[in-house]
């Protein structure tokens, strides 16, 4: 985990930006003061659930980067008269109007940021919709604060060579930079320029122009991330624990007691020339089996087997033994537990939780 938080800060310290780090994948207070900048800050979150411990943990700078939905105006005005510089995310004129008139009836502006789409995987506005983006800008400094833009490349996860995540990095940060340029051109403020997923994150040549890079998964990397090719099986650092509990011989089975309430149901690697089932199985020390995997998975039960098509032996488990699965999306795998432990060696184990974090 060091490694991996180390790596991305160097990376991105030669482009000359900061980073932001996403706090869904680790969900940890702990974990945060790593890899944030400060122990204050900066951060992005997913929900406001997750704002509310992160600032009770002392952290003051936030982004929550989903579309704000005007009912959760109270609580982000909450957030922000306890001491939490939290801005919202939106891409509507109607989001924008919310939060100015929020803003206004609280006597003080709600800062928010315009998403951006700039590859069409999720929402956002498009770069060159100037139309678009000067209506929400001006509808929104009628009470509330311009703060800037933002993106996310959510297609660079379907990239599959290094030129591809390059090309995802470089069509990312034109695109935030040409919205950019659009708002300031009319006179509107745009101070942040935020973009980031771990993919582009680590393939970015070029980032001039953008302020800031928010990234989550980097901290644990999972088996999507290797399949990508942004990482090595060796540095995923978040595995899944589990005991085996039985076997099914003639169907060359093994059955363990993690099934897709400890794993998750994301099954993001199907998508890729190799595919890991629900994960990939390790001895208890976290050394893969060659070509053992978590093929299939009910609520609380799993099925070690070897990948089909591989010649690949079953390793001699018995009742009880433990097994370490990687997962297949870490931000996925961790919301699935209510805590884990950070283990360094057999002596240094360092406990880190957190509640569950549902809607809000």
């Amino acid at each position: 985990m060091d490694r991996n938080i180390a790596r991305l800060r160097q990376r991105l310290a030669s482009l000359g930006v900061s980073l932001r780090p996403h706090l869904k994948t680790a969900k940890s207070a702990d974990v945060a003061r790593r890899v944030m900048t400060t122990p204050e800050g900066p951060a992005t979150v997913s929900t406001l659930k997750e704002a509310a411990y992160f600032a009770a943990a002392g952290v003051k700078d936030m982004i929550y980067a989903v579309g704000i939905a005007p009912a959760k105006l109270a609580k982000v005005q909450q957030l922000r008269q306890d001491g939490v510089d939290i801005a919202v995310v939106l891409d509507t004129v109607e989001q924008a109007e919310a939060v100015a008139a929020a803003s206004r009836a609280a006597g003080h502006a709600i800062p928010a940021l315009i998403e951006i789409d700039c590859d069409g995987h999720r929402s956002g506005v498009l770069p060159d919709d100037a139309d678009r983006l000067l209506a929400i800008g001006r509808a929104l400094v009628q009470g509330g604060e311009l703060r800037g833009v933002l993106t996310h490349a959510g297609a660079s996860y379907g990239a599959r060579t290094e030129q591809a995540l390059v090309d995802a990095a470089s069509q990312e940060r034109r695109a935030v930079v040409q919205a950019a340029q659009i708002l300031r051109d009319a006179g509107l403020p745009c101070p942040t320029v935020s973009l980031g997923s771990t993919p582009t994150a680590h393939f970015a040549t070029d980032l001039s122009g953008v302020t800031e890079v928010r990234a989550g998964v980097f901290v644990f990397f999972d088996l999507v991330m290797t399949g990508i090719g942004v990482c090595k099986v060796d540095d995923i650092a978040l595995s899944v624990l589990a005991t085996v509990i039985g076997h099914q011989q003639e169907k060359g089975w093994v059955l363990v007691d993690a099934g897709w309430m400890a794993m998750s149901q994301d099954r993001g690697t199907s998508k890729q020339p190799v595919s890991q089932g629900y994960g990939l199985v390790c001895d208890s020390s976290g050394k893969p089996y060659a070509d053992i995997i978590l093929a299939d998975a009910n609520q609380e039960h799993g099925i070690v087997t070897v990948r089909p098509g591989s010649g690949a032996m079953l390793p001699d488990l018995k009742i009880g033994d433990r097994v370490r699965i990687l997962p297949n999306h870490a931000c996925a795998t961790g919301a699935q537990h209510a805590g884990y432990k950070v283990v360094r060696g057999a002596s240094d184990i360092v406990a880190a939780s957190w509640p569950r974090f549902g809607g809000w």
